[in-house]
């Protein structure tokens, strides 16, 4: 059995930019960041035998389709980039835009994700099931992952809360065997550390 490191990548890098924006430091292009380093250093101490980060296909929508293939190429960069690294890439959900209507009866093209927390919890639960995981390290602020990691107590398998010190989610600190929270320091320090 070993120890897998999930990571909902949209929800960690939107938490990464946090850090930049609260330390007033210009963010790093994501295709060049050191995620390896950063992990090792966080994580120093828990040996991680698979590390999975998971984010959603990008549908093209037809009123946005140059910004739709922008993203599109910028995700293709990253997902090599985290290969590289000698992480797993999986894209289990969608993001699609849609209209909706502002305050003043506006429409506004937004774009939401959905699904990657879905197909988070399920590969924890089949891992659990299948007793293929001891522990699961789990790199998300999204309390809809707390039902899976319940069970995963239920099933004698720990849980790690890898979160941020910038706003932790305070349900998953609570549910999970044990948290361990990334410094902005630390986010700092793997911005120009190139592989």
């Amino acid at each position: 059995m070993k120890t897998t490191l999930f990571i909902d990548g949209r929800n960690f890098l939107e938490k990464l930019e946090d850090v930049f924006e609260l330390e007033k430091k210009e963010k790093p292009l994501w295709h060049t960041y050191n995620f390896r380093g950063l992990i090792d250093q966080v994580l120093k101490g828990i040996t991680i035998d698979e590390g999975i980060f998971y984010f959603a296909k990008i549908k093209e929508h037809p009123d946005t389709v140059v910004k739709s293939k922008q993203l599109a190429g910028e995700l293709r960069a990253l997902k090599t980039h985290l290969e590289k690294q000698s992480f797993g890439v999986v894209l289990g959900g969608t993001v699609r835009g849609h209209y909706k209507k502002d305050g003043r009866g506006k429409e506004t093209l937004v774009f939401k994700e959905k699904g990657v927390d879905v197909s988070i919890a399920v590969d924890i639960i089949v891992a659990a099931c299948d007793k293929k995981i001891k522990t699961a390290v789990v790199g998300s602020s999204d309390s809809d992952l707390q039902p899976a990691i319940r069970e995963l107590r239920k099933r004698g398998v720990e849980s790690i809360y890898l979160g941020f010190e910038v706003m932790p989610n305070i349900g998953l600190t609570v549910t999970t065997n044990k948290t361990i929270l990334i410094r902005n320091a630390e986010v700092l320090n793997f911005k120009d550390s190139l592989l």
